[in-house]
């Protein structure tokens, strides 16, 4: 029997479904942090530096020492028990390579604010855009796979209705979701309609749409990778409110979407 934390998980909702595969012999194996380690050294995970991710329990981080500096020098993940580690654990056996990139990201900004500290006058704590873009994206990016700029477009520009609603066939056909972040996850464990994640676009090609699963979440994988390279700020998400997604919610007729208090217009310049 799965661990009682995880017991009120609803598998059967549609946006855990890129995880299942992951989370099956998880779910079924006596020890569940056991299995996330046995998962993680069957799939060769590795962190940047090429040192084996595993799971830790949370006591294994010392005092003073950054959460992602720790997986970065010793590529144990600091795991709780409890739904936020758990689908932090799932990421990263669902698309490793992202979780990797995001880490080196993490602790090199780490690293460098340390030694920078004091030589400019800023202190040692601040954080910086980089490392809130990739907190941000770590704990709440929805992946949207695009292959219609005008999808896509009206999305940005919060023509809910126009996205979700008149063109809601769109999704699975020209457009897909896939849920990265692990906080928006445990978030969706008891939904409600304002669960709101930061949007990052990754234009595909159609035939993205013909991969079967497997092919998708690998293909992902390596593509966000090579974006991520290339740096990112707050500023490059959008807004979702996620059960506006088709077919994740019921009752998704004009009057959902009408919702201003959660589907909000877009600011108006200043």
């Amino acid at each position: 029997m799965a661990a009682s934390f995880l017991q009120g998980i609803d598998w059967r909702q549609p946006w855990l479904a890129p995880l299942l595969p992951a989370a099956q012999p998880i779910l079924a194996a006596p020890d569940w942090r056991a299995a996330l380690d046995n998962a993680a050294r069957e799939a060769g995970l590795v962190n940047h530096r090429g040192l084996p991710i595993h799971f830790v329990p949370q006591a294994e981080l010392p005092p003073g020492v950054a959460y992602e500096a720790f997986i970065s020098a010793e590529g144990a993940v600091p795991t709780r028990e409890n739904l936020h580690d758990f689908f932090n654990a799932l990421v990263w056996l669902t698309f490793p390579t992202i979780k990797k990139q995001l880490n080196a990201l993490q602790a090199a900004e780490i690293a460098r604010r340390s030694a920078c500290a004091g030589a400019d006058g800023s202190p040692e704590g601040t954080r910086g855009k980089l490392r809130d873009a990739a907190t941000i994206f770590d704990e709440n990016a929805a992946l949207l796979l695009c292959a219609d700029p005008d999808w896509a477009t009206a999305l940005r520009a919060h023509r809910w209705r126009d996205a979700l609603l008149d063109q809601r066939g769109a999704v699975g056909r020209s457009v897909q979701i896939f849920l990265f972040g692990h906080a928006i996850m445990e978030k969706l464990v008891t939904p409600y309609k304002a669960i709101t994640a930061h949007t990052w676009g990754v234009p595909v090609q159609p035939a993205f749409f013909t991969l079967s699963a497997p092919q998708q979440r690998a293909w992902i994988d390596e593509a966000v990778t090579r974006q991520l390279q290339g740096g990112f700020a707050t500023g490059d998400f959008t807004p979702l409110p996620v059960l506006g997604v088709p077919g994740w919610w019921a009752g998704q007729d004009e009057a959902f979407y009408a919702d201003a208090q959660v589907f909000r217009p877009p600011r108006r310049a200043a």
